[in-house]
């Protein structure tokens, strides 16, 4: 298993469905990419809308100048059914670790991440603590900054099914966007796709460098464990 495929990014709102219609494929300009069943401009503003059961209300505003392209697509979903383990996930404020690792498995399922990497993110960034918020206000178990969790659907940061969806959308974009390059995607996560590309690499931050490397270091000692535990 890689780490992640390079597959078209969607919200976690948008799933594959048998009854589709119609509607546009749009990037913007921090690399996200959404399908959409239509766009209705709201002053400076622009709302995509997703399908759904409460098509009107199921929308993300962006700045106008905020969409580089908009293509036509076949089709996209109509409805999408919600998983069972995302309806239980919703109900937890402090998950246990088995439900935990579910939600994690989940989200590596989805996106074709390994499971083992989301934990490691996980770790490197919030110790596991729900609540957790950074000097920057970045929140949640993934520590998604505001206005990231917003463009990524994320209602509540501080719910952890939330949180991980939205950490494992972005992670995803940014392994797609560097190629599955884990190393330039995880310096992204930290210190920003601006960073990396203005420096052509991991940039030269002392935080953002500590971080990749405490991030794969957790990766391979789980993998090792599991390697021990899969001897015994």
């Amino acid at each position: 298993m890689r780490v992640i495929n390079a597959v078209r990014l969607g919200l976690m709102v948008l799933a594959v469905c048998p009854l589709a219609r119609a509607g546009e494929h749009v990037t913007l300009k921090n690399g996200f990419e959404l399908d959409c069943v239509r766009r209705e401009a709201v002053g400076d503003k622009i709302r995509l809308y997703f399908a759904g059961k409460n098509a009107e209300t199921n929308y993300l505003e962006v700045s106008a100048d905020s969409v580089v392209r908009v293509e036509e697509i076949a089709d996209v979903p109509v409805e999408m059914p919600k998983p069972v383990m995302a309806a239980k996930a919703s109900r937890m404020t402090e998950p246990t670790k088995a439900e935990m690792q579910e939600m994690l498995a989940h989200a590596g399922v989805e996106h074709n991440i390994d499971a083992d990497l989301l934990a490691s993110v996980v770790r490197a960034e919030s110790g596991g603590q729900v609540r957790a918020v950074s000097r920057t206000g970045a929140r949640g178990l993934m520590q998604l900054m505001p206005g990231t969790a917003s463009d990524l659907g994320v209602q509540d940061a501080f719910r952890p099914e939330q949180n991980i969806a939205g950490g494992t959308t972005y992670l995803d974009a940014l392994l797609t966007r560097y190629h599955d390059n884990v190393a330039l995607a995880l310096a992204a996560y930290n210190a920003g796709p601006k960073a990396v590309d203005k420096y052509h690499g991991v940039p030269p931050y002392r935080e953002t460098r500590a971080y990749v490397a405490r991030v794969i270091r957790e990766f391979n000692h789980r993998k090792q464990m599991a390697l021990v535990t899969r001897a015994q």
